[in-house]
This record gives structure tokens, sequence and C-alpha cells, in this order.
């Protein structure tokens, strides 16, 4: 038996979805489950020269051979699922839990309409927070109510701890970042719940005791999409000299970008009980790093790793260097 559970250590944008499409490929792992907030949480896969921008469902969907849920603590707009489990071709593998809060019109509309998380939060306009206060005041319709997500339930805390019990491989996608947690992160410039770990487990009905590895995905180059205190961050001149420049996956808007905040890492380690560190984009500050192994990377990329082990006291396992699920240096047998 292994669950894993993967979360971001910064403002989102870490790469997690390539990590999980790693894991589920390498570790054939049985079943991914989606948990954190919704549809606003772009997650990205480059598989096979082929880029997928999902929102609902989990990126490990790249396995065939991986069942896929979606936890009682996701918020789901069953238009963009159905659009997704379409477009996929995964039909035959989803599973939704039945307690999952709907996203509705009226929960988009509410959130165009208020100014504070339009225009001062930057919130990306999912309905993220009208529908999460709605599930507050036990008013909000959930996806036992939602016709054409009726072939679709499944309870998931049941189905994956009995995956548990029989040893299988049990993967948990978290979204958004630690630093955006309503919680932990920048408020009030932070999404509209938890985004830790243990809120993680608790979205698909797991306890603590049934988790074995918290991996903790940063970015070589921390970006933030919106408004928000960021203490490294650099120019957009800068980041752009040195060809930083991005996108958000869902609201199409510049990333700000700034330099590797470890003191900021050692807390995301702290707050998530880390067991590993995944890193990503390590190619962006030194692209020879994506065809040599990591005994001849240059120096500098070295005492970065390094740096990052010693700020947070956790083995950095899984070290991204290239847009590719398979462009990863996987340490996890030789630490």
């Amino acid at each position: 038996m292994t669950c894993s559970i993967v979360v971001g250590g910064q403002w989102g944008d870490e790469a997690k979805g390539k990590i999980c499409s790693y894991l589920a490929v390498t570790d054939k792992i049985s079943v991914a489950c989606r948990a954190g907030l919704g549809p606003g949480a772009g997650h990205t896969v480059v598989y096979e020269g082929r880029d997928y921008k999902l929102r609902q469902s989990p990126s490990a969907f790249i396995n065939p051979n991986t069942r896929l849920f979606l936890g009682a603590g996701v918020l789901i707009n069953s238009d963009i699922l159905i659009e997704e489990i379409t477009r996929l071709g995964i039909e035959k593998r989803v599973g939704i839990d039945p307690r999952a809060t709907l996203v509705e019109p009226h929960h988009r509309a509410a959130e165009v309409r208020d100014a504070n998380l339009t225009k001062t939060i930057g919130s990306t306009g999912s309905g993220h927070g009208p529908s999460l206060a709605d599930r507050a005041m036990r008013r909000a319709r959930r996806s036992a109510d939602e016709p054409q997500l009726q072939d679709f339930l499944v309870d998931v805390s049941k189905e994956t701890n009995a995956c548990l019990d029989r040893g299988e491989q049990v993967l948990i996608e978290g979204t958004n970042g630690y630093l955006l947690s309503v919680l932990y992160g920048t408020y009030p410039y932070a999404v509209g719940k938890d985004s830790c770990a243990s809120t993680a487990a608790a979205d698909i009905g797991i306890g603590p005791t049934r988790v074995d590895h918290v991996i903790v995905t940063f970015k070589a180059f921390p970006t933030r999409v919106g408004p928000g205190p960021f203490p490294t961050e650099m120019s957009a001149d800068e980041a752009r000299r040195r060809g930083f420049i991005q996108y958000g996956t869902v609201t199409g808007r510049p990333r700000r970008v700034g330099e590797f905040d470890f003191g900021l890492a050692s807390d995301a380690a702290r707050v998530n009980g880390a067991t590993q560190l995944a890193v990503t984009h390590l190619d962006w500050l030194d692209p020879g790093c994506s065809h040599l192994s990591m005994d001849r990377w240059n120096s500098d990329l070295r005492r970065f790793v390094d740096r990052l082990e010693q700020a947070c006291n956790v083995p950095a396992t899984l070290l991204g260097t290239g847009p590719d699920t398979h462009h990863i240096v996987d340490r996890r047998h030789t630490l």
C-alpha cells in the first residue's frame, strides 16, 4: 500500500500536473484522485508531443489503467467536466463523489459582480467563492443532484480506502499552492479554501494515517497570477530578458515572476509535512540539464538543489528538466 499526495509549495503553477502524470505512468497508479478547489485551477500535461489543459480531471489520465476520481471536497462545474471527459475519452474510468459541491451559473455571475473578488483579489471568475459560501450555508446543490453526472457517481472515500486495503497505489493531486491557502497563504490574496496536504486527504475521504508520502512541488522560479505579496518578484523587463514570460492556464493572464524564496519553501515543507520535494523548470535555469545526467549539471544548479534540501530538511527526489511527462530525474531510489 502506498498513498502519495502531491501539492504545490508556492502560488500554484508549479507543474503538479507534470509530476502527477509522471507518477501515474512510472508507479502504475491504480487510483488517482483530484483534490483541492475546482475548475479555476488549471493543470497542464505534456505527453508524447501533445499538450493537455485540464481544469477538473486528474493529470494521471494518461495511464489508461488508472481510475480517475474527484473527491467530495472538490467543486464541480458539470459542463466543464463533461467536456473534458469526452475530449479525453475517459468515460469508463471517471468516478465523482456524490457529495461534491456544484459550481453553477449563478455562482459565476455572483463572483463577476463582486468587485472585491474580481478587482482586489483577482479571482478567476470560476465561481468558487460563492459556491463554497453556499456549501457553508448548506444550500448548495451536489453532484448527486445533477442529472448529467449520474452515471459517474461513486463513493470515492469508500473506493479509495478499499484500494489501499488491497495494497494498491493511490495518488492524490492537489490544486493551487501553499501560498494561496486561505488559512496559510497571503490572505486575503488567496483562494477560497485551504490548499495543503491535510485538506487534500480530507477532500478524498482518507485519514492521515493512510498517507505515506507528501510531495511538495516547487518551481525553480516562482510565479504568481494576480495581485498580492511577492517578496522576490523581479521586474517584467528582467523576466522578459531571462525568457521567463508565462501565462496562466485558466485565465491567460501573464504570470509575475520572482527569484526562489528558500524561507517560504521551508514553511511550505513544514506545514504540509513534506516527505519528498519535487522541483520543476530547472531547464529554464540551465537548458543544458535536459540532456545531461545530474552529476554533469553545472555547479550552480547542483548547489540550488542542495540548498533547497538543506532549507527544508527533505530530499529533492523528482527534478523536472523539461516540459514532457518523462523529463524527470527520479532520485527516489538513489538517495
